[in-house]
């Protein structure tokens, strides 16, 4: 398998297509600086992989961005941040991670929050630990949302199956005034989520969030690219198939036209 060099590059990887929101956000806050994508799409969804497993691909795939030369690896993806992130920081000391949880800090001005993620990330320490530090005053409507990521990376943003989906799951949730996005997929349909609720519902996607963590941890070991002596450029490779990346990256123009790379089938087991 042929890996262009990216010495100096910011690493992502996610189950799919969901980091490419995280991405995103970093190209816009970082121009400057190349991305190596990873979409381990062969395995996903994480969130029905056991703890063992979703550990083994996140070092498998943290091994091969390493490899290629990153200086930074962004867990673009909440089930593995909440499963993987520690192991991944003990193994590489030296390596600076960036991780996503669900943000529930922002979600605490409101009274009636719900909060969309995995089930694995909803019963993880991580998770239940945030909720009690700032939510444990009020009720909270929680949503394993099975199967949407499997219609997300099928049919896509503005599709009905991910509409009717989202129109059906939102019939069990009463008076919401805030919705946390805890799976990094779903900040791709934020628009249907919207859509399926009442006017005024503060949806939060914690994709800025991550790309300033990004920012902030490069400023502190003066990584930053300042001059670069090249475009930046973004490389993609998935496990399997690349057509829900490809069809992703046209609705995002600023890492669609950068883009160099998209490389399916990546031989990772």
């Amino acid at each position: 398998m042929y890996l262009p060099p990216h010495n100096g590059s910011i690493g992502v990887f996610d189950s799919g297509i969901g980091g490419l929101s995280v991405a995103n956000a970093i190209c816009g806050l970082l121009p400057r600086d190349s991305l190596l994508y990873v979409s381990d799409n062969h395995h996903a969804p994480y969130g029905a992989r056991t703890d063992r497993e979703v550990l083994a691909f996140s070092r498998q795939i943290t091994d091969f961005l390493l490899s290629a030369g990153v200086k930074l690896v962004v867990v673009a993806c909440n089930t593995a941040t909440s499963i993987a992130i520690d192991g991944l920081r003990e193994a590489y000391p030296d390596v600076p991670f960036v991780g996503l949880e669900p943000a529930v800090k922002p979600a605490a001005d409101g009274r009636h929050i719900g909060v969309m993620a995995t089930a694995v990330t909803l019963r993880s320490s991580r998770y239940q630990s945030l909720k009690e530090r700032y939510l444990t005053d009020r009720p909270v409507w929680e949503s394993p949302c099975t199967g949407l990521v499997e219609r997300i990376e099928a049919f896509g943003a503005g599709s009905p199956a991910v509409r009717d989906y989202l129109a059906e799951l939102f019939r069990e949730a009463d008076s919401l005034d805030t919705v946390v996005l805890g799976c990094t997929h779903y900040p791709l349909v934020i628009e249907d989520i919207r859509a399926a609720l009442p006017p005024g519902v503060n949806v939060i996607d914690p994709s800025g969030a991550a790309a300033r963590q990004v920012q902030r941890l490069l400023e502190k070991r003066g990584l930053l690219v300042s001059e670069p002596t090249d475009p930046a450029r973004y490389d993609f490779y998935c496990t399997g198939g690349s057509a829900p990346l490809q069809r992703t990256l046209h609705a995002l123009p600023a890492l669609n036209t950068g883009r160099r790379w998209v490389v399916p089938y990546l031989g990772l087991k």
